[in-house]
């Protein structure tokens, strides 16, 4: 019976007839009523839907289609800083595959270096640090979000306009640059995978499960006497996301097909 029951909602799944424009599928007592079954009879046909990655449960809201992904790939190949201003480079990379790409604003902040923020820009934990933060979209979608910290020092030396909630055109490692004569000649990158956290889930709308975890990027960035001038924290949710890391003489016409976007460091909005 649970097998039927699953067999059907799949039909209707992939029909378009449930979970359209993001609404939940019927509940389980409206499933119980629909298909004149027990209850445990609906939760085994939903979790046959589960393990089959077309539907996923969030706790106090229902069960939702898993919705179609066409995955983003990001290429790294090492190369200094092309230049372009962030905005710019994502949004030709998203266009360039006919797709629509948006940039939020950012969200800035001043607050105290504690922990981690403060180790990565090693300073101590009782300084404040400016935090820029952008949200981007690719066809609506949530791509990833995106958060960096610099010293506040910065700001009081003169680079005020890391505290104004704008985007930066020419991109604050140049700005910096240019106001403070502090340059950015390399970045370390560190990956991690982890399971999202509550706001990530509810933004990139993750099963609360965990299933799908999220890529976390850390870069730090080094001034010329190899001090940290900023350090950016980029979350991935991995079931949109592809990373293609490339070195060395690789063939122009390799992943042609895709449409990738520059990751050199000035290339980022907030940084």
């Amino acid at each position: 019976m649970w097998r039927q029951i699953a067999e059907d909602l799949r039909m209707k799944i992939e029909s378009g007839e449930l979970g359209r424009d993001g609404e939940p599928l019927p509940t389980e007592l409206e499933l119980q009523v629909a298909y004149r079954a027990s209850r445990n009879t609906v939760r085994d046909a939903v979790k046959w839907l589960v393990t089959r990655n077309l539907v996923y449960t969030r706790s106090g809201q229902g069960t939702f289609v898993q919705p179609k992904v066409d995955p983003f790939v990001t290429r790294d190949n090492g190369q200094p800083e092309s230049g372009k201003e962030e905005s710019t480079a994502f949004d030709i990379a998203v266009r360039d595959r006919c797709r629509a790409p948006r940039v939020s604003s950012p969200r800035v902040e001043s607050l105290r270096a504690e922990g981690r923020y403060a180790r990565e820009l090693h300073i101590a934990d009782d300084e404040s640090v400016v935090s820029r933060h952008q949200q981007r979209f690719i066809d609506d979608v949530p791509y990833s979000l995106q958060t960096t910290f610099y010293p506040l020092t910065f700001v009081e030396r003169g680079a005020v306009r890391l505290i104004r909630a704008e985007n930066i055109p020419e991109g604050a490692v140049k700005y910096i640059e240019d106001i403070l004569g502090i340059k950015q000649v390399g970045w370390t990158d560190r990956y991690t995978v982890r399971q999202p956290d509550a706001v990530e889930a509810t933004f990139f709308s993750l099963p609360d499960d965990g299933r799908v975890p999220v890529v976390e990027l850390t870069r730090t960035g080094y001034d010329q006497d190899g001090v940290p001038l900023r350090v950016t924290i980029t979350t991935f949710p991995s079931d949109r996301n592809e990373f293609v890391m490339q070195y060395g003489q690789v063939p122009e016409d390799e992943w042609a097909d895709e449409a990738v976007q520059p990751t050199s460091p000035s290339d980022r909005t907030g940084e």
